[in-house]
């Protein structure tokens, strides 16, 4: 998929590093419980291109179509836990700090909303985070998903007691 600035691609053998680079970044993972170490970034791609080969659709890598950068990636996912909303279809994206406050999220998860909405024929795609990410939930917002306090929950994935454990759902309808 082609946005205006953005390219949602396939994985390659080359955005490994650049990924790994990007999950061991603090300030990128501040809202997760730790960043990943090497083995754990290429574990995630595995998955990722796994679900590729199950779904024919996922998180694809993003890249800048100007330069042909890898900052990250943007895409639908299944959450794979279960909670009030699941099953369900996750809105998603992970971008490299230095790509950050430019629009590249919203300008990527609107193509991926809209391949979920249209393409897949989602009735409702959600986009959920820990409750402290202003970032992502702009991000959300720009969206049109709408936030209801009373599906927040507590990430079962998140330790018992750790600050990131309170997680807000934000749902889009198609």
């Amino acid at each position: 998929m082609r946005t205006e600035r953005l390219l949602l691609r396939p994985w390659r053998a080359a955005d490994r590093e650049p990924f790994a680079a990007l999950n061991a970044d603090a300030e990128v993972m501040r809202h997760f419980p730790a960043p990943l170490t090497r083995e754990q970034s290429d574990a995630l791609a595995d998955r990722i291109e796994s679900a590729f080969a199950q779904e024919g659709w996922g998180l694809w890598a993003l890249e800048l179509r100007d330069g042909g950068e890898f900052i990250g990636f943007t895409g639908l996912s299944r959450p794979a836990f279960d909670a009030h909303f699941t099953p369900a279809i996750e809105v998603g994206w992970r971008l490299a700090r230095g790509v950050w406050g430019r629009g590249y999220a919203t300008e990527a998860a609107r193509a991926a909303a809209a391949f979920g909405l249209d393409t897949l024929a989602a009735g409702e795609l959600v986009s959920f985070t820990a409750t402290a990410n202003a970032p992502s939930r702009a991000v959300m917002e720009r969206l049109g998903m709408t936030h209801d306090p009373a599906d927040d929950f507590d990430h079962p994935n998140v330790p018992a007691g750790h600050a990131l454990r309170r997680h807000v759902l934000y749902r889009l309808r198609g």
